[in-house]
């Protein structure tokens, strides 16, 4: 037999498939004389064709094998008389042809042409061979096997002894090449950055006297002891404001991210400069008078199949980290608009503000229903290699949280929190305390005068999807706080309920109620000190404890109005109850509406 270079006709290059045929399988049932007449009437009925995209595939899987051809989509041709560019005149050619039209292995052209305007090789023919040997083998394994004639096989059998070689170097190639691309497959990502933003404007304004602390006193400062009910007017007007975010985030492998997030806002927080309280701050606010600055940047990826770090070069919180809130009022774009009413305050137990304070927190999945979550954040000039400054040595929290997932609509969480703050120092750039983010009670947020604190942060929260339209969950913390010159110790406690209503009178729509109590000092050893005099730093037995005498209450409404897929309208109000812990300032009330733009 001449080589099929001599047939002077081209072809598609196919993908090679190995056909295994037992030599015991055909052994009984094979004629002694092999032979093949192309017009030879079948036993058995006539075969379905292969489909065009089966076939199809077929040649894209072995496109490397042949050269560029002409353009154009794929059509089946059931008879190999039909390529111009093939000589008929072979054995081989005759035996392949009518394996082609009994089983419609082979594709080409709608212009009766294989692929090319070159010889075809013995490895070109060894490529076509195989795509009959393939369909064949899948009548085969269909249990069709009746459907395949005995002399078929034979003159497979001859085929597969010729071509030996060729088949063989071709299964090598065609492997390698399998195995390359499931490699590429799985590797392959273009690094992407996709930008987003979030716009708020917003009108808001206090109504109620300005609050008074209880006892208004400093450390070793003067004592300014309040009768309770001395009250000052309203000093607030009303504002409009906005917080302009935009997102940048960039991903290497697919599964990792890496954010820059930029921030510009003009939004004056209802302070205790203005209402005598920061219970009455909103949950958007801040003011660096439009002045654009890198809010947040971190990166996070993952670790195997369970385990996910984040690293945060700038604003690191714990409320933005992998440790999850576990409050349905969390966004300060589409949630509560209350501070205090997006979540737990221990969440905030190292937002002091500063802009360089890196962090880095983890989530292990244990199961979909089990998780342990934590992280160390530092909250003070880290890149400051000075006194009470650095990465270890100011501000920081510690965190560790359990959270447990029993189901989908259900979600219960364990947080332990071990903050410090190195205390009040114009020398080393420190402010007093500010134990829970500015919610609270004043001396929630310093116990102790300005003095270093340590605490010890407990809390629960829970949130249930009841149904797809009603939620509810809170939190409960209790805090320890430590005086480190002094030992003195004082406790706070504050806690919250929430109920929601998603997608009501439209789908993207929230109503959100909640109730609960401020941080609020319920109990506290420190007193006041001697400003002067022999006694100067000693605690001053006749003036009163550091200590919130009455519950400071916290009632929100709130109604997110969806207008479209990039905008929403949220009206809502809180009123503050006892503010700063004292009954006898009047209760304060703070509307807002909020209109939030993202895209």
């Amino acid at each position: 037999m001449r080589l099929l270079r001599d047939l002077g006709w081209s072809a598609p290059a196919f993908l090679m498939m190995v056909l295994v045929l037992s030599e015991s399988a055909i052994a009984d049932s094979a004629p002694k004389q092999m032979g093949l007449n192309a017009a030879a009437k079948p036993k058995a009925l006539t075969l379905e064709q292969a489909s065009v995209s089966e076939s199809s595939a077929t040649l894209q899987q072995v496109s490397s094998y042949s050269a560029e051809g002409k353009n154009g989509a794929m059509n089946q041709v059931t008879s190999v008389s039909q390529f111009s560019d093939v000589n008929p005149t072979d054995w081989a050619f005759q035996a392949l042809q009518s394996l082609v039209e009994r089983y419609g292995c082979i594709v080409g052209y709608p212009d009766k042409t294989y692929r090319g305007n070159r010889a075809l090789t013995r490895y070109e023919f060894a490529a076509g061979l195989n795509a009959c040997l393939d369909k064949i083998q899948e009548l085969i394994a269909a249990a069709t096997a009746d459907f395949v004639r005995k002399e078929d096989l034979e003159v497979v059998k001859r085929l597969q002894e010729e071509f030996a070689a060729e088949l063989s170097a071709l299964r090598g190639r065609v492997e390698a090449l399998e195995v390359r691309t499931a490699t590429l497959e799985k590797q392959q990502f273009s690094t992407t950055t996709k930008l987003s933003g979030e716009v708020i404007f917003a009108v808001a304004d206090t109504f109620g006297d300005r609050a008074i602390f209880t006892g208004n006193d400093s450390f070793l400062g003067g004592v300014n002891a309040n009768n309770r009910g001395n009250l000052e007017d309203d000093r607030t007007e009303t504002i409009f404001g906005n917080r302009v975010r935009l997102a940048l985030d960039s991903s290497f492998t697919g599964r990792d991210r890496l954010r820059v997030r930029l921030q510009a806002r003009n939004v004056t927080p209802f302070s205790g400069n203005f209402t005598g309280t920061n219970e009455t701050r909103l949950s958007f606010d801040g003011n660096e008078s439009n002045a654009v600055n890198v809010d947040h940047l971190y990166y996070r990826f993952p670790l195997g199949q369970n385990l996910r770090i984040q690293v945060d070069a700038v604003q690191s919180r714990i409320y933005s980290s992998l440790i999850e809130p576990l409050s349905a009022f969390e966004s300060s774009g589409f949630g509560s608009v209350s501070r205090f009413g997006r979540f737990n305050p221990i969440f905030r137990a190292n937002n002091q503000g500063f802009t360089s304070s890196p962090g880095i927190s983890f989530d292990y999945r244990f199961s979909p229903q089990f998780s342990l979550q934590g992280g160390y954040f530092s909250d003070v000039n880290a890149n400051d290699p000075g006194e009470k400054n650095g990465l270890f040595n100011g501000n920081y929290a510690a965190v560790g949280q359990i959270v447990f997932r029993p189901s989908r609509t259900f979600d219960i969480g364990f947080t332990y929190v071990r903050s410090y703050f190195p205390g009040s120092s114009t020398v080393f750039n420190q402010g007093a305390p500010n134990l829970f983010g500015s919610t609270g009670t004043g001396y929630a947020a310093n116990p102790f005068g300005g003095e270093a604190t340590a605490t010890d942060n407990l809390s629960a929260q829970v949130q249930w999807r009841l149904t797809p339209a009603i939620t509810i969950g809170g939190w409960y913390g209790y805090s320890f706080a430590n005086n480190r010159r002094t030992s003195e110790e004082a406790r706070i406690v504050n806690w919250a309920g929430f109920l929601g209503f998603p997608d009501l009178g439209r789908k993207g729509n929230l109503l959100g109620l909640l109730f609960g109590m401020q941080p609020r000092v319920v109990d506290n050893d420190f007193r006041a000190r001697f400003a002067t005099g022999p006694n100067r730093g000693l605690p001053n037995p006749n003036v009163r404890r550091r200590l919130d005498e009455d519950p400071p209450f916290h009632l929100e409404a709130f109604y997110r109005y969806r207008v479209n897929d990039n905008i929403a309208i949220t009206p809502g109000v809180f009123v503050l109850f006892n503010p700063e812990g004292n009954s006898a300032n009047n209760t304060q009330f703070v509307g807002v509406v909020r209109t939030t733009f993202t895209f």
